[in-house]
């Protein structure tokens, strides 16, 4: 099953400094059928201006990821982290029983980063942190394992959750004439949330087919897919278990 979400649809933060796209229930956008798909509690499309960003706050049993799309991010928290991941970088936060950070935008264009929290499978673990400079090249016409919450998962990132993130970049010219083509497995009790971060594509299943635009997203419960894109499109899947 095939479950479309479109962008133009989703809630909004405007803000001058920051303007984001809530995936689910954040902040002013509240929706009681829109909490969480699985373990996914927050997708949230960040665009943050340059020399702005999120003052030091406070988290607590959450495992987070942050996806850079485009600029600078800096992070600091209270374990002594100080780091600047730029894009296609990824980093993770494990708040647990509890930490604080921020996160800045001190260079000079327009930050954009996806914000990912995970509902963990238990409550408390000791806080971490940890970051990962993938290469652009890693991800070109294949899914690039980014975390998973699994000895055997191939994510280099381990988080405290039955969950896999992958990315991807469809160049446009993997299936030849037809352009880029990417498959996808979803397993039996499994499901996935696809988010096209840049581009546009074309997904189809067994029980249909979409086409998505920047931003979009799509819901996938059982059944594997194909994404396909003319011309170049970024992807992040993230693979879990039914609940």
């Amino acid at each position: 099953m095939l479950r479309y979400i479109d962008h133009r649809k989703m809630g909004r933060g405007k803000h001058g400094w920051l303007d984001s796209y809530f995936h689910f229930s954040f902040a002013e956008y509240y929706n009681p059928d829109n909490m969480h798909f699985g373990v996914l509690r927050v997708i949230n499309d960040d665009t943050v201006q340059a020399g702005e960003g999120f003052d030091t706050h406070p988290h607590q049993n959450m495992e987070i990821i942050s996806y850079v799309v485009d600029g600078e991010l800096t992070h600091a928290d209270s374990m002594q982290n100080r780091r600047t991941l730029t894009r296609g970088q990824a980093q993770y936060m494990s708040a647990g029983t509890g930490v604080t950070h921020s996160e800045y935008n001190l260079g000079e264009g327009p930050l954009r980063f996806l914000q990912i929290w995970i509902l963990p499978d238990r409550d408390n673990y000791a806080p971490s942190y940890g970051d990962y400079r993938f290469t652009w090249e890693d991800r070109l016409d294949k899914w690039l394992p980014i975390a998973g919450g699994s000895p055997e998962s191939p994510g280099p990132i381990k988080i405290h959750a039955d969950i896999n993130v992958y990315a991807a970049q469809i160049t446009g010219q993997s299936g030849g004439a037809r352009g880029g083509e990417l498959a996808f497995e979803v397993g039996p009790e499994r499901q996935a949330y696809l988010v096209l971060i840049e581009g546009a594509a074309r997904v189809a299943a067994r029980s249909g087919e979409y086409t998505l635009s920047e931003r979009d997203a799509l819901e996938i419960t059982g059944e594997n897919i194909t994404v396909s894109a003319a011309d170049s499109s970024h992807l992040l899947v993230l693979e879990m278990a039914q609940l």
